[in-house]
């Protein structure tokens, strides 16, 4: 029986920043509570970052009228500086984020285990909105 767990789920997108500047925007606590949202009625209000195999991170997400809220979090199993970081989340679904330098440019394409309570569209929706905020979020500041 094939549970929705077994199908990888894709989000992708190409920031206009060297890689070194995308690293740190995408690791740094300071700028992962400026753009870990998916829409303008969502705040990350606190972000901790230990960014090495074996050390965790949290975001905390909330909803800026306080209706609800989250942390978001996990185990890094794999860190390779300026071209990949691979996680487990509390509940053992695995990420893996590859960013590709092309110069001028970085990739960045982020591959995650669905959970299985939301449709997949869903998920994908969801992660590639808090995607195009981080490359906003990236492009926008000055490094």
């Amino acid at each position: 029986m094939e549970t929705s767990n077994q199908t990888k789920v894709t989000v992708e997108t190409v920031v206009q920043a060297p890689v070194a500047k995308v690293w740190s925007y995408w690791t740094e606590p300071d700028h992962i509570t400026k753009w870990n949202q998916p829409s303008e009625d969502w705040h990350a209000p606190k972000a901790e970052n230990d960014l090495r195999v074996g050390g965790t991170f949290t975001t905390r997400m909330e909803a800026r009228d306080g209706s609800m809220g989250f942390d978001f979090g996990g185990t890094y199993d794999e860190v390779k500086l300026h071209e990949a970081i691979s996680y487990t989340m509390g509940d053992g679904r695995k990420v893996d984020i590859t960013f590709v330098d092309q110069g001028e440019t970085t990739k960045v394409v982020e591959i995650f285990d669905p959970e299985s309570t939301h449709p997949v569209e869903f998920q994908q929706a969801g992660w590639q909105a808090i995607m195009d905020s981080f490359k906003r979020y990236t492009e926008a500041s000055e490094a």
